[in-house]
């Protein structure tokens, strides 16, 4: 049976490299190869600087985390305690929990920005102070909207997003990849995922990827994805957890074998 699992599949995964485990497990559990690549590196920033851009803002009345990473690399610096908690996925969630703390506010539909403004909590903060914990450098849509709603915003980055430097082996397996049968699916979870990849990707495996399914739980990829690989086919996952994008990556997969 084919249209079940990814048997015979090669996904080239993104996501760096401390937090790919889970998703490259899903994919070999659905009997996929999964072909590590990650496309940029998370640097948490000095801690003296955090301190010093905290020293210069209220306490805020919201804390909202935009990632896992904000909240891992940014929890040690806030007290939080009487302080409501966003967060932006399941993921953020599930960091916010690990600290003893349950997301007073979380998105009920998608998981991103857009998902999370729309939450009956962040419709109308007037009069509320708000921190923004995220990595630099920021969309911007977050605190842009909630200062339009009236709100008075901060933003902490914890953490740099920079290019990620391929070791010797990750290109070799790459390049082995793509010599052979080649890549059938690859996961991007943020367009700085995207455009990392395109900057370090080898010629000889960019010239497959129109051949490829770029996999993304993110409309805002997607969109990228069209302005900048216009012949690369595209798959929105039904979420940012492992088992979303090996789903969309098998229902895929079966709909190709019904054609």
């Amino acid at each position: 049976m084919t249209g079940n699992n990814l048997t015979g599949q090669r996904v080239l995964v993104t996501r760096p490299a401390a937090q790919s485990q889970a998703l490259i497990a899903a994919i070999e559990a659905a009997h996929g190869n999964a072909v590590r690549f990650p496309a940029i590196a998370i640097q948490p920033r000095d801690a003296a600087l955090i301190r010093a851009d905290l020293a210069g803002i209220d306490r805020p009345d919201i804390i909202v985390f935009v990632s896992r990473n904000a909240v891992e690399l940014g929890w040690s610096f806030l007290d939080a305690e009487g302080t409501e908690l966003a967060a932006i996925g399941p993921a953020t969630r599930d960091a916010v929990e690990k600290q003893g703390r349950m997301a007073d506010i979380f998105p009920q539909q998608t998981f991103d920005s857009e998902g999370l403004l729309a939450h009956q909590a962040l419709r109308e903060p007037a009069g509320k102070t708000i921190l923004i914990v995220r990595g630099n450098p920021g969309r911007g849509l977050l605190a842009a909207t909630l200062q339009e709603r009236g709100a008075m915003v901060s933003e902490l980055g914890v953490y740099e997003r920079i290019a990620a430097s391929p070791t010797a082996q990750d290109l070799a397996d790459l390049r082995r990849a793509c010599a052979n049968t080649g890549v059938d699916f690859v996961v991007a979870m943020s367009v700085e995922s995207l455009t990392g990849l395109l900057r370090i990707l080898p010629d000889d495996c960019r010239a497959l990827l129109p051949q490829t399914v770029l996999v993304t739980p993110s409309k805002r990829v997607i969109q990228t994805c069209g302005e900048l690989l216009p012949d690369t086919a595209t798959l929105l996952a039904n979420g940012p957890q492992a088992d979303d994008l090996v789903d969309a990556m098998i229902r895929n997969r079966a709909s190709a074998d019904r054609q």
